[in-house]
């Protein structure tokens, strides 16, 4: 019997007291997501139930319990403190999915601060953007990762302390760094929780939009209320369960269901801090006997490239249920695992801003290949008009997605830009950004987004972050960059470039620039393909039309261009 029972009975009976009373959470009480995650497990009883089996690339393998994961996040909670940092100061989190990461996200929220998590991937320049924005006081890497933050450190003035989790050699480091060892540091039995409420900031995760630069999305502690119940509904976490999600947490998944879902409900969860590997992925879940398995289309459709025979070669008897998140799983994806693994993967739909899903498949409810599912109980959702932002009543008309506002996770605002968090809600309506329909059952069914955000491998990419790195290049002239189909990724990024005089666009060039934007963004924000073009289209008023670019590689109708520069 699964953990949610009958979908449609949860509908009708359904509050956010039902997490409350199972968390024992009284409103108006202390609410720290540190705390309940470790300290609160431990006095349940089990704290010597295994918390983390964390594996490495390498293949070595480390392995905590409650209890040992309650006296290091407070070992770390007293450290940050005995630095100076207080509460409401942001730390930031730039690693690899190593233990420190996921303990020291605890530790922060345990000593009152905001963590700020990273993706370890990310270069020079989105370091610093986001650390500048944030005015982030301190930041937990690696040495492997330190060398990015030094170079960006003079530009930072409020970046008071660097600490390196794995730098032995004191010599070696710089101003404002310090080293601290995890697993070295005393364990501290007792530490004074910091007393945060509901709407005590929490995490800040960025996002990447159209326009400007990255917004902070600012949650609280009372987000908790909603990663519990629905971690326990749609992931069907029960107390006996290995559960794996492979997202890392520079990503909203990576906390959320990579950290405070599971802990909260006493999971044992494993990671594995490699690269994508079909046999590695599945010897890894062949070895710990994973249960639960969340991870995100691109992996499912790599694994599928890698064929049906390598499954073969692996007892993977003790999966139980398969979530998919961060892009849509197309119904191939649903078809070919039932195929393979006996078990349909459940496709969730929600972002960084809703902090916790908001339309999901339930595990024994009618799985439709293809859809998103329906609501999360507790959730309002509907599909809205493109310029009224009207209910849409008819089923297969296609509409924004809009949720009601009030859920316990809903991002609070937009880190110093209250301006744009605003304008992401109209008529008593969240809306989402994407576009989908709803049938006559009520599942809904995603068509794709309403902006030029990018979604590649589940990661949304600015486009407009990426111009601005691109003009830095001597080469460049303008750039548009757009979102192109892509078999595995479901996008990439596809840069339209115009080249200043004396340059020639050549397949040497296309890669210099391509290494460029890796080294100063992303792996994710590197263009896939470089077209070089003499011109870029234009409204008579000098801004570029994306949409007609975009419309060209996916081969959709390029619409009205009555307003174009050269248009007759």
């Amino acid at each position: 019997m699964s953990n949610i029972g009958s979908y449609e009975e949860k509908l009708k009976d359904f509050k956010w007291e039902i997490s409350e009373k199972e968390l024992e959470y009284t409103k108006g009480n202390r609410i720290n997501i540190g705390e309940y995650c470790s300290d609160r497990i431990c006095r349940m009883g089990k704290g010597d139930k295994l918390a983390l089996i964390w594996q490495s690339h390498t293949g070595e393998i480390k392995k905590y319990t409650f209890n040992r994961m309650r006296v290091l996040t407070n070992a770390i909670a007293e450290y940050l403190k005995s630095l100076g940092i207080n509460s409401g100061d942001r730390v930031c989190l730039f690693m690899d999915k190593v233990p420190e990461l996921y303990f020291g996200f605890l530790g922060i929220l345990k000593m009152g601060g905001i963590a700020q998590p990273l993706f370890s991937a990310f270069g020079g320049e989105s370091l610093y953007t986001r650390l500048a924005d944030a005015e982030t006081k301190a930041i937990i890497t690696q040495k492997k990762h330190v060398g990015k933050v030094r170079k960006i450190l003079a530009d930072l003035p409020k970046l008071e302390r660097i600490i390196v989790v794995d730098e032995e050699e004191e010599e070696k480091l710089r101003e404002k760094e310090l080293y601290f060892s995890m697993d070295n540091a005393t364990p501290v039995e007792h530490f004074d929780i910091f007393p945060s409420t509901a709407e005590t900031p929490s995490v800040l995760h960025y996002t990447s939009g159209t326009t400007g630069k990255p917004k902070g999305a600012q949650h609280v502690h009372y987000s908790l209320i909603s990663q519990y119940i629905t971690a326990k509904y749609v992931l069907d976490l029960k107390d006996d369960d290995i559960y794996w999600c492979t997202a890392d947490p520079g990503w909203v998944t990576g906390t959320s269901y990579g950290i405070i879902g599971p802990w909260a409900n006493g999971v044992t969860q494993c990671v594995l801090d490699s690269g994508f590997k079909a046999d590695s992925w599945y010897k890894f879940i062949e070895d710990h006997k994973v249960t639960i398995w969340y991870s995100a289309p691109t992996a499912i459709r790599s694994l599928m490239k890698e064929g049906n025979e390598v499954v073969k070669q692996f007892n993977l008897s003790s999966l139980r249920h398969l979530c998919s998140v961060g892009e849509p799983l197309n119904a191939e994806a649903v078809i070919w695992s039932k195929e393979v693994f006996g078990l349909a993967f459940h496709d969730t739909f929600w972002q960084t801003e809703t902090g916790s899903m908001m339309i999901c498949n339930y595990p024994g409810m009618k799985i439709k290949p293809g859809s998103m599912g329906k609501p999360f109980p507790g959730i309002t959702a509907t599909v809205v008009d493109l310029k009224t932002y009207q209910p849409i009543e008819r089923a297969g008309i296609v509409g924004l997605i809009a949720i009601k506002p009030g859920w316990p996770s809903m991002f609070r605002t937009y880190w110093k830009n209250e301006e744009v968090y605003k304008s992401k809600f109209r008529n008593d309506w969240y809306i989402c950004g994407d576009r989908a329909s709803i049938d006559e059952e009520g599942y809904f069914w995603f068509v794709g987004r309403d902006d030029d955000v990018i979604n590649t491998a589940g990661h949304l990419v600015g486009p407009f972050e990426i111009e601005s790195a691109l003009l830095e290049h001597e080469a460049v002239a303008e750039s548009a960059v757009v979102g192109k189909p892509d078999p595995v990724n479901m996008e990439v990024v596809k840069a339209f470039i115009t080249l200043k005089p004396g340059f020639m666009g050549s397949k040497e060039l296309e890669l210099k620039i391509m290494n460029f934007i890796r080294k100063k963004l992303s792996p994710l924000a590197m263009p896939q393909e470089i077209e070089f073009v003499d011109s870029l289209p234009k409204t008579r008023s000098g801004k570029i039309m994306r949409r007609l670019l975009r419309a060209k590689e996916w081969g959709e109708e390029i619409g009205d261009t009555s307003t174009l520069e050269n248009d007759d």
